[in-house]
């Protein structure tokens, strides 16, 4: 049973409570000895509560610090479209697009020969010991086109190549190399204009030169990719090689003792080995770059040879037979397979060759391909070939899946004789954004009768199969153009140069940059075939919402 005050507790809890609170009250020295025996709960807390202000307070510093203190480097503001003239001068077809002052925005390299001095007038030929006229390098900023550099860089330009890429840790820095004439070779740095080396050729003045500019693996050991010059003359083609670090020539001049054009590759063998795959007439020709360093020092050389290579070409002529009809015109590596396959074009057919047997991924395709080819996206990630079959009023533009050879898209899209290369732009969706030169009226050749051509920029994209957007149109001479993201993964932009066709007649030589969203409002739908529901205005609206995506 309980007793008198277990039964009061039990009947009363609050009044219990009360009464224990007294007695503790009554007894401190017992309620002291109580808190030393348990453990500094209380004390941990605290120490936690002022770390943890202590911390949010030390974030807070540090944001306001980055966000208001320290300023934000300024970003050069890019404008939709700009022009720059030069009177009196004469262009090349050659256009290189990079980011030269580092501002996050690409910026264009060109050159154009004048009579007398610079665009600006600071300096001259005579300044660079070369009489007058003489060629110019010229950069300008890809946000506003102002002048970057300029400067003389040779008496006249049989060749330039700025894909040079620099090996990853190397202190070199980017370069254009040119090739002149009279022979000359000459490195200039790509972001000041300086030159870093310069040497007069050892080619013969009876020698053209071949295209492109090879990079080759170091052969000097100076820890910088070195350089193959491909030289024409009285039907033989031979190789030259240099220093990329400073265009001393390595060895001596080696035959191949075979006739060439222009469009080499050098391709490497899945067993690593080095060839330099070329057209020669209507046959396919190869040199492997061990046996052209063995001959052009006379000793051997890092490189290897491939059997089965060994075997598939002419141990005497070095020749393989056509995989094409007609003569070979063109040689192309397919992008994003590190070269594994091979795109041959001839004049009256293409085909994918495998990279490794050259055997056909497919049939060849017959066509009268008579102009580079180019690659984008038809499909979502899936790559294709784009070929412009024939020319003038009967020109085809074909759309090949590269994977099977299947046409995919066929465009009838007169042309002008000389009319710029096309291009493409990779988009949003994983498709391309492909431009195109045409007739200002696609299917009408009363301007050219007339007298009163232009060249008209036309816009595709694969999700409007049916429908070509007119862009712009020009009556001067182009004498090259390409289609441009100047920022990453933010709106297209073409750029165009503008020249005499003559470069005896010197004239005026214009740069241009337009803004492609812009030209969209004011653009001209052309039909092809029957209509869509869509209305004008919102086809013009479905390319204004486009957007673009940096190359991977």
């Amino acid at each position: 049973m309980l007793d008198n005050k277990d039964l009061e507790a039990e009947i009363y809890p609050l009044k219990n409570e009360e009464r224990k609170s007294q007695e503790n009250l009554g007894n401190p020295s017992k309620n002291e000895d109580n808190l030393k025996s348990t453990p500094p709960q209380s004390q941990l807390s605290r120490c936690r509560t002022v770390a943890f202000f202590l911390s949010l307070f030390l974030c807070l510093f540090v944001v306001f610090v980055v966000s208001f203190v320290i300023p934000c480097p300024d970003r050069p503001a890019s404008q939709r479209m700009w022009r720059i003239d030069y009177n009196a001068a004469v262009t090349y077809d050659f256009l290189a697009v990079d980011d030269i002052n580092e501002d996050r925005i690409r910026d264009i390299l060109f050159l154009y020969k004048n009579t007398n001095s610079s665009n600006n007038f600071s300096q001259s030929c005579v300044d660079e010991g070369f009489s007058s006229p003489c060629t110019f390098a010229a950069a300008l900023s890809g946000a506003n086109g102002s002048t970057l550099w300029e400067r003389p860089v040779a008496q006249d330009v049989a060749f330039v190549e700025c894909a040079v890429p620099r090996p990853r840790g190397s202190e070199a820095p980017p370069s254009c190399i040119l090739v002149g004439r009279p022979g000359s070779f000459t490195a200039v740095n790509f972001v000041t204009g300086e030159t870093q080396w310069h040497h007069a050729s050892s080619f013969s003045r009876n020698a053209s030169i071949l295209s492109p500019l090879l990079q080759v693996p170091d052969v000097d050991s100076d820890g910088v990719p070195d350089l193959l010059v491909l030289t024409q003359e009285q039907e033989e083609v031979s190789g030259h090689l240099y220093s990329g670090r400073n265009g001393d020539q390595i060895g001596l001049r080696g035959s191949l003792g075979v006739d060439g054009e222009s469009g080499f590759l050098l391709h490497v063998t899945r067993t690593g080995a080095h060839y330099i795959l070329f057209p020669c007439a209507s046959s396919l020709c190869s040199w492997s770059l061990k046996g052209l360093y063995e001959k052009v020092t006379g000793r051997d050389g890092p490189f290897k040879k491939d059997p089965l290579w060994e075997s598939m070409f002419n141990i005497t002529s070095h020749r393989t037979l056509s995989h094409s009809s007609g003569a070979v015109r063109y040689l192309m590596h397919v992008p994003g397979n590190a070269g594994t396959d091979v795109f041959l074009v001839g004049s009256e057919a293409c085909v994918l060759l495998d990279g490794q047997k050259l055997t056909h991924r497919w049939p060849p395709r017959a066509a009268h391909v008579l102009r580079k080819p180019i690659f984008g996206h038809y499909k979502p990630d899936t790559l294709a070939v784009v070929i412009e079959n024939g020319t003038g009023a009967d020109r085809q533009i074909l759309f090949l899946d590269l994977s099977t050879g299947d046409i995919l898209r066929s465009l009838a899209l007169p042309s002008l004789p000389g009319g710029p290369l096309s291009t493409s732009l990779p988009t949003a969706d994983h498709r391309s954004a492909f431009f195109f030169w045409g007739l200002h009226e696609p299917g009408s050749t009363s301007e050219t009768e007339t007298g009163e051509a232009r060249h008209s920029l036309y816009m595709f994209h694969p999700t409007l199969p049916h429908v070509l957007l007119e862009l712009a149109n020009i009556s001067t001479h182009i004498v090259a153009f390409d289609a441009v993201l100047f920022e990453p993964s933010r709106h297209a932009a073409y750029v165009v140069l503008t020249g005499p066709a003559n470069s005896e007649a010197p004239g005026l030589v214009s740069v241009i940059k337009h803004k492609v969203r812009d030209l969209v409002p004011s653009s001209r739908v052309v039909h092809l075939g029957e209509g869509g529901p869509d209305s004008d205005q919102a086809i013009r609206d479905r390319f204004s919402r486009l957007r673009y995506r940096s190359e991977a």
